[in-house]
């Protein structure tokens, strides 16, 4: 496995709650945050390859069909935009 270095700036509170959690996992800060980065990069790319797939190929020519289907009646007050 290749790897990169990036040098990292963290806010103090973030580094040592990585810092905590890295001990308590037995494993090094640098480990953890290794860890972490590739659990949130799989995270992304299952989320957008879902959507991806369950979009498939719509265009968007129904939902307009939809929306211009829907009964033309005013928002109840508690649904209206503040102004």
């Amino acid at each position: 496995m290749s790897k990169a270095t990036y040098p990292l700036k963290l806010p103090l509170s973030v580094k040592k709650a990585a810092q905590r959690l890295a001990k308590e996992d037995g494993v090094s800060l640098n480990q953890w945050i290794a860890v972490a980065v590739a659990e949130k990069v799989g995270v992304v790319e299952t989320a957008a390859d879902f959507f991806q797939k369950r979009a498939g190929k719509a265009t968007g020519d129904k939902l307009i069909k939809f929306l211009r289907s829907a009964p033309k009646v005013r928002p109840e007050p508690e649904d209206k935009l503040p102004d």
